[in-house]
């Protein structure tokens, strides 16, 4: 989880990809409107593969009966 962050003052404290102003939840949001993440890349060429993974594996982290307690 080195790539997900969350700072009050940055993003309301949403998580985000370190160093950026992306909020998780707009990877996934994207992803999920349009599976091929070469879009993704066009509107965000900073994003990297290993972001985009990052957030995936954050988002099954939260879906885990053991991580959310």
């Amino acid at each position: 989880m080195e790539r997900i962050v969350t700072d009050p003052a940055i993003m309301a404290g949403k998580p985000t990809i370190r160093g950026t102003r992306i909020p998780v939840s707009l990877v996934l949001k994207r992803l999920a409107q349009d599976m091929e993440v070469k879009a993704l890349f066009a509107s965000y060429p900073h994003l990297t593969m290993e972001d985009v993974r990052a957030c995936l594996e954050y988002a099954y982290w939260l879906m885990e009966p053991e991580a959310v307690e």
